[in-house]
């Protein structure tokens, strides 16, 4: 079977179908497959732009909405998983999967089904530590924090992606598995992108589910990597790829050895059980998930769900349109809109599985009040990737202090350092320490130019400053603290650094 797959959509859906198509042309091929890694941005319509989280510069219809209208069909089946700019409150109606267009299918939050014999799963969204043990608290309109948190990956959807034992062929996530540079050409990777952001849970999947491929993208790069699993354990490809854009390398065809099968998607008998068992605690607050009062035995779930696909049967239910579509020539305000649709497909899929429909619940409506919320500065953008590489914005990134420190204490890093001389960064800290570290790192925030005599604030601050200057300050400051190394302070500290 051979798979186009493809990094970052960022809606151009028809570049990418004719690139395929050229493809097909000069190689006389077939492609089974489509798949895409994230940023596939869904929006049908305009006001599915006021949940799509990027600079209102960029919040363009693109060309989703006209195989979500039906003036185009996907030419071959396509297959999606979220990422950190998507039309979150569409996805959120089809959370548990579903087609989002006619022959194009998202994987929902996290989900695993089978093309022909192949088993492809995946995780949506990018890793965040402040969010991930919170539970699905985000509802439509979003407001400037969880237009952002909503996407963020959490512990709920990964447990039950780890509880998957079956092999799984393909496993597809946004963000990079943390560690996966380690695998592959990490000095080449790193003069192109000087920082990345990778993700703990994918990391954890990849090492408790082993599939034979696993693609990613985010990071506006092509990056391989062979991952060997014990000495004599299974390997895993790893690729991420680029966004659409031309002279980028943005797409890449896999041929995959499969057992004859039927060229459909249809639902995964074991993701089913899985699905079925879990969803009695999902976690619809800030609440963390609680795993310990789980209601069904996932052998029995198992048995009902096999009786129930050769009842029902293993293909998808059809797609439905909800939200209006997008008329070049409407207006926003000669249409009506709500801000929650119930698909028509999770209801049919929820029947499917004798599970009720909570994707409408609000927060408050819920019996367990909500925890407080951690949920950082809504300018901080330390985990997005530009969309436009001509933008002035070359890289935004976030720095765990501890690498940078490190840079620092054994002099690799210095005012003369050409890869920073003269660059400079706009920085917005978040404390994460002890009162009594606050306090003792309180002289090393006074000597690099932050806070003030009253020492490191409760929550967030930020300055801006020449790196360089950055690193002869800490330095300095670092020898100012009796007895204690640079990188001691910077444990508890994270900056989201954006480089201009």
């Amino acid at each position: 079977m051979k798979i186009a797959v493809e990094g970052c959509m960022h809606g151009d859906l028809d570049t990418v179908y004719a690139t395929i198509a050229q493809l097909e042309r000069v190689e006389n091929t077939k492609i089974d497959l489509l798949i895409c890694c994230g940023d596939f941005q869904a929006v049908r319509n305009r006001k599915d732009l006021e949940s799509l989280n990027v600079p209102p510069k960029y919040r363009h219809m693109n060309t989703f909405w006209k195989y979500y209208s039906g003036r185009e069909v996907a030419p071959l089946p396509t297959i999606f998983i979220g990422g950190n700019h998507e039309a979150s409150n569409y996805l959120w109606e089809l959370y548990y999967g579903g087609w989002a267009a006619p022959n194009i299918y998202f994987l929902g939050f996290a989900g695993v089904i089978k093309f022909g014999n192949i088993r492809i799963g995946g995780l949506s969204g990018i890793y965040n530590a402040r969010h991930y043990y919170l539970g699905h608290f985000e509802r439509p309109p979003y407001n400037a924090s969880d237009i952002r948190s909503v996407y963020h990956v959490r512990e709920y959807d990964v447990h039950k992606l780890m509880q998957v034992e079956e092999p799984i062929d393909i496993f597809l996530s946004h963000d990079w598995p943390l560690g996966i540079t380690d695998c592959g050409d990490w000095m080449e990777l790193v003069r192109k992108k000087p920082f990345l952001r990778k993700s703990k849970a994918a990391a954890e999947l990849l090492e408790k589910l082993k599939p034979s491929y696993w693609f990613s993208a985010h990071l506006h790069c092509k990056f391989s990597a062979l991952v060997q699993h014990g000495d004599t354990g299974p390997l895993t490809k790893f690729l991420a790829l680029d966004k659409c854009l031309p002279g980028r390398k943005f797409l890449q065809v896999v041929e995959i050895q499969s057992d004859p099968g039927p060229s459909e998607i249809r639902y995964d008998e074991e993701w089913l059980a899985i699905t079925r068992k879990f969803n009695s605690v999902f976690p619809l607050t800030s609440r963390r998930a609680d795993f310990c009062h789980i209601q069904f035995d996932i052998q029995d779930c198992r048995q009902w769900a096999r009786t129930r696909l050769q009842t029902l049967g293993a293909k998808p239910f059809e797609f439905a349109q909800t939200s209006p579509c997008h008329e070049t020539s409407q207006s926003l305000s000669n249409v009506h809109f709500v801000e929650h649709y119930r698909n028509p497909q999770t209801e049919a899929f929820l029947s499917f599985l004798d599970l009720p429909y909570l994707l409408d619940k609000s927060t408050e409506s819920l019996s367990q009040s909500p925890m407080p919320i951690s949920r950082g500065s809504c300018t901080d953008n330390s985990e997005d990737i530009p969309i436009d590489d001509v933008d002035v914005l070359e890289e935004l990134s976030s720095i765990q202090l501890m690498h940078f420190a490190n840079l620092v204490g054994d002099g690799s890093l210095t005012a003369e350092d050409p890869t920073w001389k003269g660059t400079f960064a706009t920085f917005e800290l978040e404390w994460f320490g002890s009162k009594e570290s606050r306090g003792r790192s309180s002289g090393w925030t006074v000597g690099v130019g932050w806070g003030g005599a009253g020492g490191l604030p409760d929550k967030t601050f930020s300055g801006k400053m020449s790196i360089d200057s950055l690193a002869n300050q800490s330095r300095a400051s670092g020898k100012r603290q009796s007895g204690n190394s640079v990188a001691a302070f910077f444990d508890s500290i994270m900056v989201s650094c954006l480089l201009i």
